[in-house]
């Protein structure tokens, strides 16, 4: 079965928005740096799972230095993204403000970072969507 990559995207948005709406409740409630290490630690417990039925299937998996090194570069920096989202939101940021300054920087920052570091092509709306999110940024910082 040949899922498009649009659906998977999609269902990743929608996981990321649960995601943080989950952060923003329990903000008020938990220490932030405790309250990262527990979503990481399920997250660990989740990747490690699945990570096994995939060994169990005798699924061939690839392994580099490089792709070890980024990933743990990447867990670095959502680890950081998660202890930011709990202190933005432990000083009462709604989510409706907070979420989409904080998807809609991680979009702007990615895109600049690929258009300046990757050297990849943008086109003209692309650049053009990256000022509305410049401009939303804006504007939803000054409602809160």
């Amino acid at each position: 079965m040949v899922v498009h990559w649009i659906f998977l995207a999609i269902l990743t948005a929608f996981f990321y928005a649960l995601y943080n709406i989950f952060i923003k409740i329990a903000s008020g409630s938990i220490h932030e740096i405790l309250g990262a290490v527990i979503l990481q630690m399920v997250a660990a417990l989740l990747g490690g799972v699945l990570l096994l039925i995939l060994k169990i299937r005798g699924t061939d998996m690839e392994i580099s230095p490089r792709g070890i090194g980024l990933s743990v570069l990447a867990g670095v920096f959502v680890g950081l993204a998660e202890v930011f989202s709990f202190l933005v939101f432990a000083k009462g940021v709604p989510a409706s403000a907070g979420i989409p300054v904080i998807i809609g920087g991680s979009v702007l920052f990615a895109g600049l970072i690929g258009l300046f570091f990757l050297r990849e092509q943008f086109s003209f709306s692309a650049l053009l969507g990256l000022l509305f999110i410049i401009a939303g940024i804006y504007f939803l910082s000054r409602t809160s």
